[in-house]
């Protein structure tokens, strides 16, 4: 009984790692905009699909894989990723940005957006799954009864990794510092020389490039990739950010976690069909008690 427990208590803190990465994009977005970016876990999809051809082209060229393809597919497919976001962000959000719409429009754009992505990859490539390349080695770890990969631990420091690197750039860089002045007054900040489409830019690459490290190991530990393959854990990841706080880094990587935990336990003590039933009355006990979860606070509004 109990080594089944620790068992999942690994599975849970990679399971979370992948909701705790893409939670991470949305807060950042929503953290300088107050938009919620729909499209982000077809991003990821996304970072799926371009990891899987950055990796195929590499094996061609490393046969066997190793490290260093792993390196090389993790960086291109961060850069390629970021460019869909910047994308995204140029000829979707901006153009609504500068004339002022209300944030319904920017939302329902959103929406289509994701919509786009999904509905664009399934026409260019089709429906048919896809196999992720094989770029690590596969190595089982004994930890007394316990069993874990090579893959489930790079996630787990992965994770962790991306939030301190996160935390480091949100609070000791220039754009860091800039990003929390968009979102506590947009408006003056122009009038204090501060490039704000610079560093809304900057946010959307960011945010993108998380879900792209979120994707490539996904796709190692998940080899199989469909065009719908972001819609379900996009949302979850939403909700988990939105439980630990939408808007706060610490909240939505905390969500990540907890929505991780919540979904591998109810699996192991009960049928899988009743998994996400119970996950999300948990959760949404959660936001009854304090809707603005975990670490968010209420925001006053100026009129």
């Amino acid at each position: 009984m109990f080594d089944g427990i620790l068992q999942n208590i690994f599975n849970a803190l990679q399971w979370g790692s992948f909701y705790s990465m893409i939670a991470l994009g949305y807060c950042l977005v929503y953290g300088v905009l107050r938009l919620i970016n729909f499209a982000h876990g077809d991003i990821f999809m996304t970072a799926c699909y371009i990891a899987f051809f950055i990796a195929a082209a590499l094996l061609s060229v490393f046969a066997g894989g190793g490290w260093l393809v792993f390196a090389l597919t993790l960086v291109l497919t961060m850069a390629g990723t970021a460019l869909v976001g910047i994308t995204i962000e140029r000829i979707a959000y901006r153009p609504l940005r500068r004339k002022g719409v209300n944030r319904l429009y920017v939302v329902i754009t959103a929406l289509m957006v994701g919509f786009i992505l999904e509905n664009g990859n399934l026409a260019v490539l089709g429906a048919s799954s896809r196999r992720f390349p094989d770029i690590l080695d596969k190595q089982i770890i004994h930890l007394g009864p316990v069993m874990l990969t090579n893959l489930k631990v790079l996630v787990i420091i992965a994770a962790f990794a991306v939030f301190g690197i996160l935390q480091f750039i949100v609070k000791k860089t220039v754009f860091g510092m800039s990003m929390r002045a968009i979102s506590y007054d947009k408006f003056a900040i122009p009038l204090m020389g501060i490039p704000v489409n610079q560093v809304i830019t900057f946010t959307f690459a960011l945010g993108s490039s998380l879900a792209a490290v979120a994707g490539i190991l996904f796709g190692m530990s998940y080899p199989v990739l469909d065009p719908y393959m972001g819609m379900i854990i996009g949302w979850k990841a939403f909700i988990a950010a939105v439980v630990g706080g939408i808007g706060e880094i610490r909240g939505a990587f905390l969500g990540g976690f907890i929505l991780g935990f919540i979904e591998i336990f109810i699996a192991a003590f009960f049928p899988s069909s009743f998994k996400d039933l119970v996950s999300f009355i948990i959760l949404l006990i959660i936001l009854v008690i304090k809707p603005t979860g975990f670490f968010g606070v209420a925001r006053s509004t100026k009129i």
